[in-house]
């Protein structure tokens, strides 16, 4: 039986999963508040629904790729009221952990409700190519592994709904890190007078290799505060310290407005 596959949210990254699973022959049903998007989600191939509770009557597996908390609690009693029966729906927002448990114990019993956060960025989004980790029952998670690999090239099931969300924030609270790190790195670099592309060519061959450095350039900010803003949440639920974390978000607040490029570091 073929499987039909609803996505909420048609922007940076669920405009070229959309068209993944088109390709891959997934019947594919959109729907995004902006309805100026219909063009671009017809063109690769998927149908537009007329709202979230249209597309969930008619989809197995939902994946939604909003934005905030508030916006997934807002849009799952929707789903959950005409959700098929044994339906996935799985949250690709980068949420708190809570959330996605909570909204799991609150789903319809014969619906599933997992997280498959993605790594690599827009690039991988566009290849094809992106790191999903997925947090939800084992036969759940084999049950949707055919619908994530049609845009991911790797999928890491990471324990039970909400645990990818555990996950993602360790890898954003890293990359952030390293990302000041460079940026530091190579301002104290530059007051030497090094060649500074040639500098991180090298580090790119050392220990310090890392992939901000690779893709030096080429970042953007814009999700740094709101990614290290969930980290100082779920470190305060569990009572931990991370004060690299606390250090990395305010120096992101800084370097954010602008964009750096390696000849940016004057001497």
């Amino acid at each position: 039986m073929s499987t039909t596959v609803g996505v909420i949210g048609a922007g940076r990254m669920g405009l070229p999963i959309i068209g993944h699973l088109a390709r891959k022959g997934f019947e594919t049903l959109v729907h995004d508040i902006d309805a100026g998007k219909r063009k671009a989600v017809e063109e690769r191939g998927a149908r537009w629904a007329i709202d979230n509770a249209t597309l969930a009557a008619e989809c197995d597996v939902v994946l939604v790729c909003v934005g905030y908390d508030d916006e997934l609690r807002r849009l799952f009693p929707q789903l959950a009221a005409k959700a098929k029966r044994s339906a996935i729906h799985a949250v690709l927002s980068t949420v708190n952990p809570k959330t996605v448990q909570q909204l799991a114990a609150s789903a319809p019993q014969d619906v599933a409700v997992v997280d498959a956060t993605m790594c690599r960025g827009g690039r991988a989004a566009d290849e094809g190519t992106l790191l999903c980790f997925v947090g939800g029952e084992a036969a759940t998670v084999e049950q949707l592994r055919p619908v994530l690999g049609a845009f991911a090239s790797d999928i890491v099931h990471t324990g039970p709904a909400g645990t990818a969300q555990v996950a993602k924030a360790a890898n954003n609270l890293i990359l952030w890190a390293c990302l000041v790190a460079d940026h530091e790195a190579m301002a104290l670099a530059s007051r030497y007078g090094l060649d500074i592309e040639a500098l991180r060519k090298a580090l790119l061959m050392s220990s310090a290799m890392n992939d901000a450095l690779a893709k030096w350039g080429t970042q953007t900010m814009a999700w740094a505060d709101d990614d290290l803003a969930i980290v100082a949440e779920m470190a305060a639920e569990q009572g931990v310290r991370l004060p690299l974390s606390d250090a990395a978000r305010e120096i992101c607040r800084t370097l954010r407005p602008r964009r750096y490029k390696l000849d940016q570091y004057g001497r």
